[in-house]
């Protein structure tokens, strides 16, 4: 008969001489403890580091040890799944032995691959905005390709524009030539019927006065005028009396 408590106390003593500065006891009953594991550091010095936790069942090493991942550093959510994923396939292949110290190794080499994708995708980072930098650049240079699409778009636009500053300078234009449009002294007169006596006013004001001699127009009003003949002529009135 199996003695798994024996198999269990031998393995956690092996365990924290291993790991004697990342081996923590958490519980005596059920049996659970961490374990830190860091990666060798990277390019620029970084490391990765998770702290697994590990629990023994009742009758490890015959069925598999809880674990779950009680801490992490630099450690994406994706890559922590994929460590889950490979505790799970480790114990599965290890079953009916103990297995902390492969299942701690194998996380290990893991975190030290994960260090080197960083570096990897650090670069295909920076090449990727190098790359949409130069494309940019090609862009800015070329100019627009012109396509059907583009180009009726643009016509569109333009004929809008066009007929919009043709509305404009037409109206300018029937402003211009409505300013243009003066009144005869006739219209002055039977629109401003103080024109009849602005002259007169004027002179009022400025302080000269004005005398009007009627005599002067009482001959006039015996003449017989007729402005309406086409072949009046106001000089041969003045050449008669001569």
């Amino acid at each position: 008969m199996t003695d798994y408590a024996e198999e269990q106390r031998n393995e956690l003593e092996a365990i924290e001489s291993i790991y004697p500065d990342s081996f923590t006891v958490l519980s005596e009953v059920p049996t659970s403890f961490t374990i830190t594991v860091t990666s060798d550091a990277g390019e620029n010095d970084e490391t990765i580091e998770v702290t697994l936790q590990f629990t023994y069942v009742e009758k490890y090493p015959d069925e598999v040890p809880l674990w779950e991942i009680y801490s992490q550093e630099n450690l994406e959510d994706s890559d922590a799944e994929g460590i889950l994923t490979l505790l799970q396939q480790q114990a599965e292949e290890n079953l009916g032995m103990v297995m902390i110290f492969t299942l701690v190794t194998a996380v290990q080499d893991k975190l030290n691959e994960l260090v080197d994708e960083i570096k990897n995708r650090r670069e295909e980072e920076k090449r990727r905005k190098e790359e949409a930098a130069e494309e940019a650049e090609k862009v800015l240079f070329q100019g627009t390709v012109v396509t059907i699409e583009n180009f009726l778009s643009w016509k569109a636009k333009f004929e809008l524009e066009m007929a919009e500053l043709r509305r404009k300078r037409q109206k300018e234009e029937e402003q211009q030539q409505a300013g243009k449009i003066k009144l005869t002294g006739k219209k002055l007169f039977e629109t401003d019927h103080n024109l009849d006596t602005s002259d007169i006013q004027f002179l009022e004001d400025s302080g000269n006065s004005v005398e009007v001699d009627e005599s002067l127009f009482q001959d006039l009003e015996e003449l017989d005028l007729d402005e309406d003949d086409p072949d009046f002529d106001p000089l041969a009135l003045g050449s008669d009396e001569d």
